[in-house]
């Protein structure tokens, strides 16, 4: 063998070797993406799915609150509606009714449309997309633009867990919460005793805690609100 083909030989096996590395870092690369989009989409809480709850005030019922979850393309479409009437000796003291539609991109809540009767005194807000990381909030008294992804209070998101700031639906207000796991305890779905974990979500004016299953799955919700009564949401 001369010299040349010595040489000649080198290079074809350092070449070989650098298409090997190459095509191992790009398989390695691939897979990383694939691990990486899998768990960007598990974070992104479920797909689709129905809530229908009871809705009790010291444990006697005074309406329901239904939340249907759909996925359309690469948008989640959430609507929900809510019916509560306060009686005192047969008569309705209170009334409320609250219907929202929210489309959300991952965990980013991108479009809103709500109206609110609170007992008589109308509210509604809707919310638009302002380029790709900003929301315009608009009410009655104006339009804000809240920048970043941002979530509504979307109990049945468990990334909702991981918040700091949260948008109330109803009023427009951006809040800032504080989230934390308060325990463990059972709650009662439809009817019967299950284990659940209890996360309260501290806002200026009331906390709210909030039952998740050990698979994330909402389950109810408990808050006390004027009058220092207790607000119960209870599977049906």
């Amino acid at each position: 063998m001369t010299s040349n083909n010595h040489n000649d030989n080198r290079d074809h096996d350092r070449r070989c070797k650098h298409s090997l590395h190459r095509l191992l870092m790009a398989a390695a690369l691939a897979t990383l993406a694939a691990l990486s989009n899998g768990a960007a989409a598990s974070a992104a809480g479920p797909a689709r799915g129905e809530w229908d709850f009871r809705v009790l005030l010291d444990d006697a019922p005074i309406g329901e609150h239904r939340f249907a979850l759909a996925t359309a393309g690469d948008e989640r479409k959430l609507v929900s509606e809510a019916r509560f009437a306060v009686k005192l000796l047969g008569v309705t003291v209170y009334r409320y009714q609250h219907s929202a539609t929210e489309m959300w991109r991952g965990d980013c809540l991108r479009r809103l449309s709500s109206k609110t009767d609170d007992d008589g005194t109308p509210e509604k807000v809707s919310a638009e997309a302002a380029g790709d990381n900003a929301l315009a909030v608009t009410t009655p008294k104006g339009t804000q633009a809240v920048e970043g992804c941002v979530m509504s209070f979307a109990y049945w998101n468990p990334a909702i867990r991981t918040q700091a700031r949260l948008l109330n639906a109803q009023s427009g207000k951006l809040e800032a919460v504080q989230v934390s796991r308060a325990g463990s305890g059972t709650v009662e779905v439809r009817g019967q005793p299950v284990a659940a974990t209890r996360w309260r979500i501290a806002t200026d004016a009331q906390p709210i805690d909030v039952w998740y299953s050990a698979q994330g799955e909402w389950l109810g919700l408990d808050s006390t609100v004027s009058g220092n009564r207790k607000l119960s949401y209870r599977l049906k």
